[in-house]
């Protein structure tokens, strides 16, 4: 049945669209769009570069249209920032947060992390920006502040207000604590020590829970009124509604005590029940704000690793400098034990540099001119210089920052449950204790024998209903994990997305490989020489001849062998007439020797009699080497064979994944005789040899048409449209020259494990966003019936209001602390 929408109830939006060129791309679009359901008429101007869409926001959301537009080959500009916001209390803002931004014009899209204290805003920035958004929360009754910039301060704005808001509840609670106490010791006689046989009067009772409710619990009165203002209801109305209750009840039987007696009320005061909640309702926001303090640990490190300053050379004289002066083209001068200032190219001297909170590896790296260098990494034993070439934003440090930071304001498709529930949470629970309180006290003395009143007992049982609901668990369970376990993803040297690729990892049960670069080195290896036992060429001479012959030569294979003689310390000759032969091999003199390389295809046709080496080189092909014949003065004098040699891990890789019951698949342009011995020597079952670049996209989509999910793991460069084809992408970098973009996972280091601990690390958030889901559920589904006396009837059981209170405080802590578990989290190598 199709959902009727109101004429008004459709929204009107001007989409900016770039790259058209001319009158028949706005008429596809106009198609495309207007095919989508929801839409109601869509205007392109081509002359105005814009597309005017009226939608129904219930069925579509303006990040669908301009996806659609971006799917025919055109841009649709658009901006993305973060955001803090304060005012949040509850998983009940989130919903309230995100719909009023989600209805300003030019806005696409909106995820508020309540753990964060953050809004993730995807908008169109000639339509729409920070004024519009602060004017927007502004008028129900929350505050937005500017985006922080890459280049952060020492302290950002929302953490000194968290620092603020931090020690304010820690002087709170411990003001209302003492005071709950003593006014709960007051209320048993012959418990204070200076009144012996006699408990407090009342009246002194209510001048000591009076700066409780008020001033300690101040915040909460806030922010319900402010809730009522701008008409809603969240968690600060159900806590001051509760203790208000007690309070006011209290308040009643001290001073109208006759008043009560008259109805048939005992005058009992309950001072101790609303000082008590507030008490440990402040507990319970400490210790939550101090555990969403350490949840964000994993960004503080990495901020603090920038360096304060930094030594440059200016007309050959060092000067130290604030790091935020630095220019592009600097030569910085780094001295051993410092921490490098920005990235940049060694240009003298040569040092080993320790780059594990970058990459996650701890082994230095061993940087020498021309090789690149990673701001914030440390300088272990050398002096070097190097020119700056990254600065701020650019800055590997900072991009890294900007995608944890992004990463941990995303949200799992499994919290949109969660947010829903969250929206109706507080007026659900308002009802359900109202009319707990009337059963009781017009039905109690039916239904069970009471201990008091029906009107004080049914009263208990509405303050004990309001006080233990919970929706901030709800809120809290997602993000807070996702905050940690990205943050220690970053600390491993893995950058995960967001949320949606956590959640898409569980369901991956294919893992498709790259060969060259990824499950190996990339750069070939000698790997045998071997000579003709009908030669008088030595081994050492056969390597000298070939390669002084390869020495000018820009062949990886050919490399490969003048390294091989670099390693064995040989003296290389000089080389005459060197003649390249593209597919084929070189020729050139040698010592005035007559020399040539190539293939065994090569030299049959140049009618070289190879006959009784064609074994030998098929051996060696099998074994997935690339034999080259050498051939000098005519006559066969041996074989050179290269191989990518593979990654150290890259074994110990596939055989992990195996054992998670994953299926490993290769792609390689080799013959299919090196593909089947990289694959056998790495376990691999399935391999697909001679595959072009192009042909990779093509191999994903066969395997994701058998039904599978897929993850494709490459350099992130070669292998972007594959990476961006699979389901997910990962991308291996070498951590200074990454695409972030191109993947849902970039790993910072070339080591194959650190794919198997991406996945193990995803697996354990999402257990933990599990556990902490269940958690929220299972409490208030658990918690609410109880306090309402459910069970008092058959049982006699009864949650008192201070148990509530108590649980309440300590359930959106309980899943802050499972969250901050993940921590500890090992990868299974380890």
């Amino acid at each position: 049945m199709l959902k009727t929408t109101h004429p008004s109830e459709f929204r009107q939006m001007a989409f900016p669209v770039k790259g058209m060129s001319c009158a028949s791309c706005a008429a596809r679009i106009e198609k495309k769009v207007g095919e989508l359901e929801g839409v109601r008429e869509a205007s392109v101007n081509f002359g105005a570069e814009s597309a005017s869409v009226a939608f129904d926001p219930s069925l579509l959301k303006p990040a669908d249209i301009a996806q659609t537009i971006e799917k025919l080959g055109f841009q649709v500009p658009r901006t993305k920032k973060n955001f803090p916001v304060q005012g949040m209390s509850c998983a009940s803002c989130v919903p309230r947060v995100e719909k009023k931004l989600l209805g300003l014009d030019g806005v696409m899209s909106v995820e508020v992390n309540l753990a964060t204290g953050k809004a993730a805003v995807e908008y169109v920035s000639t339509l729409a920006g920070y004024p519009e958004f602060r004017s927007a929360l502004e008028h129900i009754g929350y505050a937005l502040l500017e985006e922080e910039s890459a280049q952060a301060p020492e302290v950002k704005p929302e953490e000194e207000h968290q620092g603020r808001e931090t020690q304010a509840l820690r002087r709170k609670f411990f003001f209302s604590a003492a005071v709950s106490l003593a006014v709960m010791l007051g209320g048993m006689p012959g418990m204070v020590p200076f009144l012996p046989g006699f408990g407090l009067p009342h009246w002194a009772l209510f001048l000591l829970a009076t700066p409780v409710q008020f001033w300690a619990g101040w915040r909460f009165y806030r922010g319900a009124w402010t809730g009522v203002l701008h008409g809603y209801a969240d968690m600060n109305a159900l806590i001051a509604g509760g203790t208000s209750a007690a309070y006011f009840y209290s308040a009643f039987a001290t001073f109208f005590p006759s008043a009560l007696k008259s109805f048939g009320h005992e005058p009992a005061v309950y001072y101790d029940t609303s000082a008590m909640i507030v008490a440990l309702v402040l507990l319970g926001r400490w210790m939550e704000n101090r555990a969403k303090g350490h949840a964000s640990d994993a960004i503080k490190k990495l901020m603090g690793l920038q360096p304060r300053t930094a030594r440059v050379e200016r007309e050959g004289v060092e000067h130290e400098i604030p790091v935020e002066e630095v220019r592009k083209g600097d030569i910085v001068c780094v001295r051993p034990g410092e921490r490098i200032p920005a990235d940049g190219t060694v240009m003298e001297g040569s040092t080993a540099a320790d780059e594990s909170m970058i990459t996650g590896e701890s082994a230095p790296v061993e940087k020498k001119p021309g090789d690149d260098a990673i701001g914030a990494s440390v300088n272990k034993t050398g002096y070097f210089k190097m020119r700056a070439t990254r600065l701020g934003r650019e800055s590997v440090l900072a991009q890294i920052v900007k995608l944890v930071e992004e990463a941990q304001g995303s949200k799992a498709p499994v919290q949109r449950l969660a947010d829903k529930v969250a929206g109706i949470f507080v007026p659900v629970v308002m009802a359900l204790a109202t009319l707990a309180f009337l059963v009781w006290w017009f039905l109690g003395p039916v239904l069970a024998e009471l201990p008091a009143s029906p009107f004080v007992f049914a009263l208990m049982i509405f303050i004990s209903v309001m006080i233990i609901a919970c929706p901030c668990a709800l809120g809290l369970a997602t993000p807070t994990a996702i905050m940690v376990g990205t943050g220690k993803g970053a600390e491993l040297g893995i950058l995960i997305k967001g949320g949606e690729t956590l959640e898409r990892i569980q369901k991956l049960d294919t893992i498709v490989f790259d060969k060259t670069g990824t499950l190996t080195e990339g750069k070939p290896e000698v790997t045998d020489v071997l000579v003709d036992t009908d030669s008088e060429i030595s081994v050492e001479e056969a390597l000298v001849l070939a390669a002084s012959l390869e020495k000018g030569s820009e062949h990886p294979l050919g490399q490969a062998i003048v390294r091989e003689a670099g390693r064995r310390k040989l003296k290389l000759a000089g080389v005459a007439d060197f003649e390249a032969l593209p597919g084929s091999g070189a020729r050139g003199r040698v010592d005035g020797r007559e020399v040539l390389m190539g293939s065994l295809k090569f030299m049959k046709e140049g009618g070289m009699d190879v006959s009784h080496l064609e074994e030998r080189v098929e051996e060696l092909s099998r074994q997935g080497k690339t034999p080259m014949l050498l051939r000098v003065d005519g006559a066969a004098a041996g074989i050179i064979a290269a191989a990518d040699m593979l990654k150290p891990h890259a074994r110990e890789a596939v055989a992990r994944l195996r054992r998670m019951g994953l299926e490993t698949v290769m792609l390689t342009g080799d013959n299919a005789f090196t593909a089947r011995s990289v694959a056998g020597q790495l376990g691999i079952a399935r391999a697909h040899s001679e595959v072009l670049p192009g042909g990779k996209v093509r191999e994903v989509e066969k395997l994701m048409a058998e039904g599978r999910f897929v993850a494709m793991v490459g350099d992130g460069i070669n292998d972007a449209p594959a990476l961006a084809q699979a389901h997910i992408g990962i991308a291996l970098g070498s951590g200074t020259d990454i695409a972030m973009e191109a993947s849902d996972i970039t790993l910072m280091t070339r080591d194959l494990g650190a794919v198997v601990d991406a996945i193990e690390l995803s697996k354990a958030t999402m257990r933990k966003i599990k556990q902490n889901l269940f958690w929220a559920f299972f409490y208030n589904a658990l918690g609410i019936p109880i306090a309402a006396g459910v069970l008092y009837p058959f049982s006699g059981i009864l949650l008192k209001p201070l148990f509530a209170a108590l649980a309440m405080s300590f359930s959106s802590v309980s899943v802050v602390g499972n969250s901050l578990l993940l921590k500890r989290f090992k990868p299974s190598r380890h």
